[in-house]
């Protein structure tokens, strides 16, 4: 059980850290100078890359279970790299499905939760950056 409470910390691992780009990039879109089309920009891509960064928190998580833990493994692959395990760890965020990789053992839960917890995290972008653009967004 212990290893199972090592691999769902990476959902805690990844709420806090969105939890704090939200909140530093509100601190920086709140402040009174600068241009609107900068500002969107920046939140933009400022999500595209806390979300990259996410993922690899669960790639790390892949691997370490994997090698490490020895709490499960991946079929489809009889060596798994570290850019095999950053690509499923972004199909599984993305919810776009497994591909040639598929997880057996303790990892089929650590996929489920990172599916859960990237659905609702992009969620929250999709919600933060829309209320920017609210804000920010000039049609002219």
């Amino acid at each position: 059980m212990n290893q199972l409470n090592a691999l769902s910390s990476r959902v805690e691992y990844c709420v806090l850290a969105h939890y704090e780009y939200l909140r530093l990039i509100s601190h920086f879109i709140s402040d009174g100078d600068g241009v609107p089309r900068h500002k969107l920009l920046f939140v933009l891509f400022g999500a595209l890359a806390v979300h990259i960064f996410e993922i690899g928190i669960f790639a790390l998580g892949y691997w370490f279970a994997d090698v490490g833990l020895h709490a499960g493994n991946f079929s489809g692959s009889h060596v798994l790299h570290a850019a095999d395990s950053f690509g499923f760890s972004a199909e599984a965020y993305t919810s776009l499905g497994v591909g040639n990789l598929y997880p057996v053992g303790d990892l089929r839960l650590l996929a489920g939760m990172e599916t859960l917890s990237g659905l609702l995290i992009i969620g929250w972008s999709t919600s933060f950056t829309f209320l920017a653009m609210t804000h920010y967004w000039d049609p002219r």
